[in-house]
């Protein structure tokens, strides 16, 4: 049987891990050096998960990277806190549901 080795080896400083926020994961990897030990915690340091994606694409790297990292078990590493995402409402459509309410205006 073949050694794991981790996907998170595979990314350079450079490498963008939140494309929302455009978050490197230098910037994650000082997070964790700092005592980030899990996603909320990396998110508060750095933003990363807190785009329009709400962490989609990832958290799953993030955990990752903190499991290899950070010296913490991939199944230990808790998922982020659940947000429900924002979106945009045009101002017509909060105006029709005025006008809808109260016809008289």
């Amino acid at each position: 049987m073949k050694d794991y080795q981790s996907p998170a080896r595979l990314l350079t400083s450079e490498t963008i891990v939140c494309r929302c926020e455009e978050i490197r994961a230098v910037s994650i990897r000082e997070a964790i050096d700092e005592g980030a030990l899990t996603i909320n915690d990396v998110k508060r340091r750095t933003r990363a998960g807190m785009g329009l994606c709400q962490g989609v694409y990832c958290t799953a790297t993030i955990a990752t990277m903190i499991a290899d990292e950070g010296g913490v078990s991939r199944h230990d590493v808790v998922p982020m806190t659940a947000r429900p995402p924002v979106r945009v409402v045009p101002l017509g459509s909060l105006a029709a549901l005025a006008t809808a309410a109260d016809p008289e205006g």
